[in-house]
């Protein structure tokens, strides 16, 4: 008898694009989203063990905005060549990355939301390089 696999791991065998550091990373900058930068709509959500939680609903592209922030606060200027070494290349990437989440019930979406709204939201260049800048902590 062999035990379960998480279904992230049969995912990262199945998706080779992505390491397990982009997934942690996009997980981890919708949790930015919502409880930093307070993103989102509040809705209720019923857990498996009934219990009703508040949670905030962010949008492809308001997670979008939200992840470079994340990645300047995180890698600074090297946060282009961060988020390349595992995979991550433009906004697209995230999309991906967040529908391979929710096809194994890591994230979940609403009715209106589609994989395309991630598209090209903003230039990785432009975003992550150019507009970087190094500031006076308050």
């Amino acid at each position: 008898m062999t035990p379960d696999i998480h279904p992230l791991i049969k995912l990262l065998c199945e998706d080779r694009r992505y390491k397990l550091d982009a997934y942690q990373f996009v997980r981890s900058g919708l949790e930015y989203a919502q409880d930093v930068l307070e993103l989102g709509r509040s809705e209720e959500k019923v857990l498996p063990e009934g219990e009703i939680r508040q949670v905030r609903h962010v949008t492809g592209q308001d997670l979008s905005i939200a992840l470079k922030e994340f990645a300047h606060n995180q890698y600074g200027y090297m946060a282009k060549l961060v988020l390349a070494g595992w995979g991550i290349h433009t906004t697209s990437d995230f999309g991906e990355i967040v529908y391979n989440l929710i096809k194994i019930g890591e994230m979940t979406k609403s009715p209106e939301d589609r994989r395309e709204d991630f598209d090209a939201v903003y230039d990785f260049e432009q975003a992550l390089v150019r507009e970087f800048a190094i500031t006076a902590a308050e």
